[in-house]
């Protein structure tokens, strides 16, 4: 079993153990209060009703412990931290949840402010012990070698030791070093002496790693430029505090290694359950616009094959995923055989090769609306970054450092790029920063706020 596999396996379990610990605590406490003085004045509902109830409880509940981050299963955290969350995610989740069955039940709605505090508290309690005991579990598992995470140390110092020696006493986190990158080769380290450390882009590419720490106590550029170079590689990064304290552009997350602190420079963002949410989210959306926009999707088509000659479509290839070729469909906005004396050049707003029909699409983004069903297949998500034809790729991958980490997520219709006007003949560099800060910093919420804003250029038409 591949190591996403097992990491959603991982995530989905403690999904449905937080469910059943909320579920369960707030149906104790209501059949708890139901036996008592109560049941004179308030009739128990079917089980049709309470069945919706739970429902619609638990769906903001989930969302809230997503928000939260708290299926980032990390291997090393601390408890107090974790249900403090717990404490903020459901509190959020029940008072929303609550909400929502004021109002889709009315009438049938039967929960008391009694039953409210009470099965919020005991879900509570309920949640952070059933995760204090599926975290011992996972633990126990890796301590014997289940879901091991391959660490390459940058520096075989003092550091660089004491960090492997915290590791070697936290056997339950299942970290394996596969070795050290030190220029001086000379240093008794316990393990392999593999490359200096600006060989790491060569180390990472024939070893398997999932996480880089930085133990280096070295100038602060030298230590952005071997993070630099990791860009193109879906690996976690940390640094020992001495360093992480100059790494501006991202934002870190203080951590701990058996007590030992470090801060996460860059943790990809989407992986397991979270690639799976994106991915069930895409499916939903792009089947509702397709449906929604069919009558609209003949006329465009129609439109165009009565204005110019050929055909409606206009098939090409882009980039996408992992740097894998696939077939981008849109409307046809430009005469046939446009590029036939230019070449592969990037579109500009006074292009004489748009048709009159073609520079509305393009103003109100009409164009892409078949690249919905990009999303349907799976070439496409909704959201991510421009996908970018082959060429350009090619070039772009050698002028920009990290810029080939925006492909390790689908490409996206829209994106964090896009709405900051960042599309077309535009500055390449600040494209990529756009589009690797939405790499690393993936949410729903995050989706959500570029779908929205996306929504209102769109009707501005100012999307050209």
């Amino acid at each position: 079993m591949k190591k996403s596999q097992r990491q959603l396996l991982l995530v989905i379990g403690q999904i449905l153990l937080d469910l059943l610990s909320v579920a369960a605590a707030f149906s104790l406490v209501y059949r708890w209060r139901f036996e008592q003085d109560i049941a004179d004045r308030y009739v128990p509902p079917s089980p049709q009703t309470g069945t919706i109830m739970l429902a619609l409880l638990l769906l903001p509940v989930l969302i809230a412990f997503q928000s939260a981050q708290l299926y980032n299963l990390r291997r090393a955290g601390s408890p107090v931290d974790q249900s403090f969350k717990v404490f903020r995610a459901i509190s959020v989740g029940t008072m929303i949840g609550v909400a929502l069955n004021t109002i889709v039940l009315r009438e049938r709605f039967v929960y008391s402010a009694l039953i409210v505090a009470y099965g919020w508290l005991f879900s509570i309690v309920l949640v952070v012990i059933v995760r204090f005991l599926y975290g011992q579990a996972l633990a126990w598992l890796r301590q014997r070698g289940y879901d091991q995470q391959y660490v390459l140390i940058v520096g075989a110092g003092e550091v660089g030791q004491m960090i492997l020696e915290q590791i070697e006493l936290s056997p339950r986190l299942g970290y394996q070093v596969v070795g050290f990158l030190d220029e001086n080769g000379d240093i008794q380290a316990q393990r392999p002496i593999l490359a200096a450390p600006e060989e790491i882009a060569t180390v990472l590419a024939q070893q398997h790693v999932d996480e880089v720490i930085v133990a280096m106590q070295a100038p602060y550029q030298r230590v952005l430029d071997i993070v630099s170079l990791c860009g193109n590689f879906p690996v976690e990064i940390k640094v020992y505090p001495d360093a992480f304290q100059i790494i501006t552009r991202n934002e870190v997350t203080i951590g701990d290694l058996n007590g030992l602190p470090l801060a996460a420079v860059r943790n990809p963002a989407l992986g397991g359950f979270h690639r799976v949410l994106k991915r069930a989210m895409d499916i939903c959306i792009s089947s509702l616009v397709l449906v929604l926009a069919a009558p609209l999707l003949l006329l465009i088509a129609l439109l165009i094959k009565l204005q110019s000659p050929g055909p409606a479509l206009y098939i090409q290839e882009r980039v996408g995923l992992d740097g894998k070729p696939f077939y981008m469909i849109k409307f046809r906005t430009m005469a046939m055989d446009a590029e036939k004396r230019t070449g592969p050049v990037w579109a500009a707003p006074a292009d004489p090769r748009v048709t009159p029909l073609g520079r509305f699409l393009r103003r109100y983004s009409l164009d892409e609306l078949p690249q919905f069903i990009n999303v349907l297949l799976g070439d496409m998500s909704v959201v991510g970054p421009r996908a970018e034809r082959p060429c350009f790729v090619e070039q772009f991958s050698q002028m920009v450092p990290g810029y080939m980490q925006r492909h390790k997520e689908r490409a996206g219709i829209t994106g964090w790029a896009q709405i900051h006007g960042l599309r077309g003949d535009t500055s390449i560099e600040e494209r990529t920063k756009y589009d690797l800060y939405y790499v690393e910093n993936w949410s729903i919420a995050f989706d959500l706020k570029i779908m929205v804003r996306t929504v209102f250029e769109v009707l501005s038409g100012s999307s050209y």
